[in-house]
């Protein structure tokens, strides 16, 4: 059967003309042709792969193009990319792959295209389309990838256990295609994930990282997470997230399971943002709960210090799956430990300066708070759901008042060091931070307006208590 409508782009007549020119087999195949089938957009990422020389291949196409593009040339992988309209073509020889138990890249051979399906990960991506003239736009699909396209299963082309021994990247990028499609994975391929998560111990932590990036971006990010942990990987990945997991009863007194808590959490801010470091905050805003927990007679469970304890955690983390030490983490980290900073304001008695402090604390990350708050209600009681919502809309109103009126986010005090030390003819000292400390605190609280003059006053009055005289 044809499939020529999955050609419309102009550059798959030019691969073909140039293919034809060098007598070599080309396809295209892998994610555009199942996107294609799916209705997804398939715009963003074309692979080739040519029985023969793909790098060939690849610069017969650059030199056939207006402008001749920029040609990446990866030789240890026998691949080139190049970059039209917007569009990144991948150019591969078709190949065979074998593999050693201690690494994932393989010893690579010149292959047919019928060996290059066989290495591909799962039947829905070794979907290849011909761009050859004898079969223009026939579809090759020899292990049914269409009909599991159709019942949304992902099968592995091989033998699950190879393919994931082989590459254990495999195992995360079955489950974040899971997640990102609304698949299911075939069970015996599942199975073979759990018989064969300790490998993924040979995967570098910078390729983990970029399928749980995938995961967390996904519509419902819970399908994946619940996925890792059944399978064993987020114990091996993420141990400070499966601590959460479990109930507790002494005397009667329970807690909730927090790791389910977690996810339900995920899933809701996952319906308000789409900024992903915003959703790693909601999955690790209670890691600090597992270390903390205690049990109390009087009060029951208790996790004192959680935020603070978490904060310091999500540094470790990071550090050890080697992502951002930068501001990315600082912002996890802030968030992680302001995270029930906003749940304290929410009784009846909501004081101004308790409203400019957190303001004032949280700065330009106060609005993700408050999603991230408003993520974290997750009762199924309807009265207490509706309680904490409007309880949450009663802080913003105060926050939006007490913006207005005192300009607190990212506030400097009006009456700067520098001028504190003319004031005074101080050179730096500690006398200095006081007296700064002293006017925002007295701003915070509401003591004095954010004003110059009533600051400039304020630090006349500090400064005599600490035994300092103005200059006449």
């Amino acid at each position: 059967m044809s499939f020529e409508s999955a050609l419309t782009n102009p550059i798959f007549q030019t691969i073909a003309q140039c293919a034809k020119k060098m007598d070599v087999e080309c396809y295209v195949i892998g994610g555009f042709v199942r996107d294609f089938f799916l209705n997804r957009n398939t715009g963003q990422d074309i692979d080739i792969v040519a029985v023969g020389s793909g790098i060939e291949l690849a610069k017969s196409v650059a030199k056939a193009l207006p402008n001749a593009p920029k040609i990446s040339i990866f030789k240890t992988y026998g691949t080139a990319m190049i970059r039209v309209g917007g569009v990144d073509i991948e150019f591969v020889g078709a190949r065979k792959e074998s593999y050693t138990k201690e690494s994932r890249n393989p010893v690579v051979s010149e292959g047919t295209l019928e060996d290059d399906q066989n290495r591909r990960d799962f039947t829905v991506n070794a979907l290849a389309i011909s761009l050859n003239p004898s079969n223009y736009g026939t579809l090759l699909d020899p292990f049914n990838g269409l009909e599991d396209l159709d019942e949304k299963r992902l099968k592995t082309p091989l033998d699950p256990n190879l393919t994931y021994s082989d590459d254990p990247l495999r195992m995360l990028r079955a489950i974040r295609f899971a997640t990102q499609l609304g698949f299911t994975i075939d069970s015996d391929s599942f199975q073979a994930i759990k018989s064969n998560h300790g490998r993924i111990d040979i995967i570098s932590k910078e390729r983990i990282v970029v399928e749980l990036h995938k995961i967390l971006e996904s519509p419902k990010p819970s399908v994946g997470f619940q996925l890792l942990e059944q399978s064993g990987l987020l114990e091996k990945i993420l141990p400070e997230l499966t601590a959460l997991k479990g109930i507790d009863d002494v005397e009667g007194q329970r807690h909730k399971d927090n790791f389910y808590h977690t996810l339900e959490v995920v899933d809701n801010i996952s319906k308000h943002t789409d900024n992903v470091w915003l959703r790693w905050t909601a999955l690790l805003h209670d890691i600090g709960k597992a270390p903390t927990k205690k049990f109390n007679q009087k009060v029951g469970w208790t996790f004192h210090g959680h935020e603070l304890k978490g904060s310091q955690m999500v540094f470790h983390l990071f550090k050890r799956l080697k992502m951002p030490l930068n501001d990315k983490m600082k912002y996890v980290q802030k968030l992680v430990f302001m995270s029930s900073r906003p749940i304290a304001l929410t009784g009846k008695n909501i004081t101004d300066a308790a409203v400019r402090r957190l303001v004032f604390d949280a700065g330009d990350y106060i609005e993700d708070l408050m999603i991230l708050c408003e993520a974290d209600i997750t009762t199924k009681n309807p009265k207490k759901f509706k309680k904490y919502h409007n309880n949450f809309k009663i802080v913003r109103q105060k926050m939006a008042e007490v913006e207005e009126k005192d300009r607190i986010r990212n506030f400097q005090p009006p009456v700067t060091g520098e001028e504190i030390m003319q004031t005074f003819r101080l050179k730096p000292c500690r006398e200095i931070g006081q007296i700064k400390e002293y006017i925002k605190d007295a701003i915070l609280d509401g003591d004095i307006p954010n004003e110059h003059q009533a600051a400039f006053e304020l630090m006349l009055k500090k400064g005599a208590e600490l035994g300092l005289n103005p200059i006449p």
